[in-house]
């Protein structure tokens, strides 16, 4: 759930000026699991996700994806199934959630450790350089990671630091964020290239002064929560003016919607064209807002601190150079 920064994690923004944004994880998961596949079957690699591909190599997966990171990490012989519990293409990061997902069970079934840096950035190659997806970085790293987090990006690269926050502080930060599903879709790599404008760097160097102030309004106690909000509707403001995809006129009907009935702010979710809304409220205003946007599914969420994680590891004993 990216708050502040969105765009400047695009290594053309973020090499040449400096790049930073907001985010948090929330508690809504990928399952990837993974595991040799027995050699029972007249096929070598089975991937089971909204279809169930069956093949004799790698290379002849539909899935860019895991036919990619398969090959980048000499990955034969597997049995791969995914689910996740929002869906694909809505704005959350969930394609990258299952990148850094799938990665980190390749290297535990290698029987190598794979650090969160390591993880993020071979995710990033993954998506952006091997699948040739346009887009930023903080997905990948925020999948990698977890947790409430300001990243910075330059120079090729990016480091992570956990925004401090008192816990009630916190708390009351979780609680008044409210969430609903538009129910449109959309591919994030499509939104950034339809969402290709002559210059937009004006805005984008406008939204990424705004990661300081927005920092500076979650953690000084002195300060009133609700700024955090307000803001939150100016950087939704800038975002719109990146491009032309970015939000339609039923999104723009459905954000007035919610600000009419007592939202502070908030902002679209991810590339933009659809998935989800998120709106700061307060408490006296919750009501009206789920009054308000009665016709969208509410999706109740909690902050999340672990970021990718392996439940449940079991070491195999299998020669890949065994004849099938």
């Amino acid at each position: 759930m990216s708050f502040f920064g969105g765009g400047t994690d695009m290594p053309e923004f973020f090499n040449e000026h400096g790049g930073a944004v907001i985010s948090t994880t929330f508690d809504k998961y990928c399952y990837v699991t993974a595991r040799h596949l027995p050699r029972f079957f007249d096929y070598s690699t089975e991937l089971v996700y909204s279809k169930i591909e069956r093949v004799n190599s790698p290379a002849d997966l539909e899935h860019p994806a895991v036919r990619n990171a398969m090959n980048m990490l000499d990955m034969r012989e597997m049995r791969i199934s995914y689910e996740a519990d929002l869906p694909a293409r809505s704005g959350l990061g969930t394609s990258s959630s299952f990148a850094v997902g799938m990665l980190n069970a390749f290297h535990c079934i290698k029987g190598t450790y794979a650090s969160k840096e390591r993880l993020a950035k071979e995710a990033i190659k993954l998506e952006r350089e091997l699948c040739s997806e346009a887009g930023g970085w903080q997905d990948q790293v925020a999948a990698a990671f977890g947790g409430l987090n300001r990243i910075d990006f330059a120079n090729d690269d990016f480091s992570v630091r956990p925004i401090v926050v008192a816990p009630e502080r916190k708390r009351e930060l979780e609680s008044n964020l409210m969430m609903f599903f538009t129910g449109f879709t959309r591919f994030s790599s499509d939104m950034q290239k339809a969402n290709h404008i002559a210059d937009k760097t004006s805005q984008l160097k406008e939204m990424l002064a705004l990661v300081d102030v927005a920092e500076e309004a979650l953690t000084n106690k002195t300060r009133y929560l609700s700024d955090f909000g307000r803001l939150l509707d100016t950087t939704w403001r800038l975002k719109r003016g990146t491009g032309s995809s970015i939000s339609t006129g039923s999104i723009d009907m459905l954000y007035e919607r919610g600000m009419k009935a007592g939202a502070l702010g908030g902002k679209l979710l991810g590339a933009g064209g659809g998935g989800f809304l998120v709106f700061y409220v307060e408490p006296d205003a919750q009501d009206a807002v789920r009054k308000a946007m009665s016709d969208l599914l509410y999706i109740p969420f909690e902050f999340e601190d672990g970021g990718t994680s392996v439940v449940y590891y079991d070491p195999e004993d299998y020669d890949l150079e065994e004849a099938r």
